[in-house]
């Protein structure tokens, strides 16, 4: 090779910001990304509004396509290529046109290793039976809504009821679908506490959401035509002709592990601080690799997109040169759920629990804004807060409302970047209008009665 080559294996969130980071940090690099799917950059949050007809093209979620990146950032972005295979003592990646149905050889001197991750199946009997879908790509979604509009279905069942099971829930409502959610033994949304959750599933009630809780699922029941009829539970049979698996996502790491790449219990792919592998040449970033949580300093696994594009921004300055470092994340996240906003950082009151913190938790219902403006008319929202007993110190905080809620979350989100107390945040100069907040907001009357409860 003539002049220096990164290769990027993914090029969604991860991989995109790889890339453009290292053309940007050192314009003679050569940057190569091989995508399986045939679309990239593109942002998979959206899918639900996709389904529900709100985006009525895929292209709407596309950000840029290969094009843009050749022409713009000088990129090589190499769609319906998918890696078969990593060889680090040679330095070459192998790969298959999709297309044309050949194998190619690219050499490399740095990589990166942006795979995301895949959506689980459960292992039952039906599970290869038609019209069973699950919703992570943009060829997912596309799958899903053709099958929609050539099968119109009337009936679906939504295997989980995380954000993406529950959004799903509120999409496929928007079409005209009736919607059973079903949930296995556990609470909804188990990121958030079950006193909050109950609001939520108020909400589903009230749009007309069946919500099976505690279920056991035994398999799927399909008709002559191999299509699914039913998801048969330990309670009883629900008729369904489509349902939606959205149970979960597990680590894309066989490339890597086949590679030698060190790879934990949990299937991510280890790295450092500086997004490097086991191999000082390999990279790694976004759904396929593993976080620190900043408040208990362990390893997990939350994928967001915002930690993908985060992670590729660091492992793409340091293919190219550079030292930057991907500190950690709170888990931190918002959600849409038919009228009601759900959001949450740090940790649960169980997630503190199980790290053995010694910690009370503070509830209010304060107005989203000022009694005086009522266009809107203010409403409730609902704010736990999760604080350390003997410090004060915020340990986490979730907010669920109508109007006024996801950017809040995001103040409790930097006081936790900061460490900071109750005491401080109660103190923090926070911005006031009528049509935005109360004279008191929401935060500040949260942050004083968690206060008043630390201190007897």
């Amino acid at each position: 090779m003539d002049r220096e080559r990164l290769v990027v294996i993914g090029g969604v969130a991860a991989g995109m910001s790889a890339a453009s980071r290292a053309k940007r940090n050192k314009s003679d690099m050569e940057v190569i990304v091989l995508e399986r799917g045939g679309f990239v950059s593109y942002g998979s949050c959206g899918l639900p509004y996709f389904i529900s007809d709100m985006i009525e093209d895929v292209q709407g979620l596309v950000v840029h396509d290969a094009a843009f990146f050749k022409d713009k950032r000088g990129i090589d972005v190499l769609i319906r290529h998918e890696v078969t295979k990593i060889d680090p003592q040679v330095k070459v990646v192998f790969a298959r046109n999709l297309e044309q149905d050949e194998e190619i050889e690219l050499s490399y001197d740095k990589l990166a290793i942006c795979t995301g991750a895949s959506p689980y199946y459960p292992d039952l009997p039906g599970i290869d039976l038609k019209n069973i879908f699950v919703i992570r790509t943009a060829e997912d979604g596309v799958v899903l809504k053709s099958s929609i509009g050539e099968a119109t279905p009337k009936k679906v069942a939504i295997i989980g009821a995380g954000l993406i099971g529950l959004e799903m829930a509120e999409a496929f409502k928007a079409i005209g679908l009736e919607v059973t959610v079903i949930k296995r033994p556990g609470s909804i949304l188990k990121m958030f506490d079950d006193d909050m959750v109950k609001l939520v599933e108020e909400e589903l009630k009230a749009k007309g959401v069946d919500l099976v809780k505690d279920a056991v699922i035994q398999g799927f029941e399909g008709d002559t035509q191999g299509k699914v009829t039913a998801v048969v539970l330990a309670q009883g049979t629900y008729e369904a002709d489509l349902v939606l698996l959205a149970i979960g996502s597990k680590p894309n790491s066989d490339l890597a592990r086949q590679a030698g790449l060190e790879v934990a219990a949990n299937g991510t792919i280890v790295v450092s601080e500086r997004m490097q592998t086991s191999n000082p040449d390999i990279f790694a970033a976004g759904d396929c690799v593993g976080q620190k949580h900043l408040i208990t300093g362990k390893d997990v696994y939350i994928p967001r997109g915002t930690t993908a594009n985060k992670q590729g921004r660091v492992a793409g300055d340091n293919a190219s040169g550079g030292n930057e470092v991907f500190k950690g994340v709170l888990g931190t996240a918002v959600s849409k759920i038919f009228d009601l906003t759900v959001a949450r950082t740090g940790l649960s009151s169980a997630e503190a629990s199980a790290e053995g913190y010694d910690f009370v938790t503070s509830t209010v219902a304060h107005p989203s804004h000022a009694h005086t403006y009522l266009n809107p008319e203010p409403e409730d929202i609902t704010i736990k807060l999760i604080i350390e007993r003997t410090t004060g110190k915020l340990l986490g905080a979730q907010m669920i409302g109508r109007i006024g809620v996801a950017k809040r979350i995001d103040v409790f989100a930097a006081a936790l970047h900061n460490d900071m107390t109750v005491e401080e945040i109660s103190g923090l100069d926070l911005s006031y209008s009528p049509p935005f907040a109360p004279v008191w907001d929401s935060i500040l009357v949260a942050a004083n009665v968690a206060l008043r409860k630390l201190e007897g």
